[in-house]
């Protein structure tokens, strides 16, 4: 196995990650803000008021995109599982 090798499988794990993680976090990110702005707006300092809202929405996005989710983590391993041979 050579180092392209292991540069190509490392390049590609990380793209599956990212491409994985991005809806979750967005959805993270846009709740977020949301409850930023109303907590800045009504002048609650409620500490869980930020986190109850956060988990419930990445829950939530996950079962929404668990499928996306799925295919590219499967595509990613058989994609692997079909080139061992080369890399041994």
């Amino acid at each position: 196995m050579t180092e392209g090798q292991v540069l190509d499988i490392v390049r590609d794990a990380i793209y599956t990650v990212i491409i994985c993680a991005a809806p979750v976090l967005l959805v993270s990110l846009v709740v977020g803000l949301i409850v930023s702005i109303f907590q800045t707006v009504t002048s609650i300092q409620e500490q869980t008021l930020t986190f109850v809202p956060k988990i419930l929405a990445v829950f939530i996005s996950l079962l929404i995109f668990g499928p996306f989710i799925l295919e590219h983590v499967t595509e990613f391993i058989t994609e692997l599982w079909n080139d061992f041979s080369i890399y041994i």
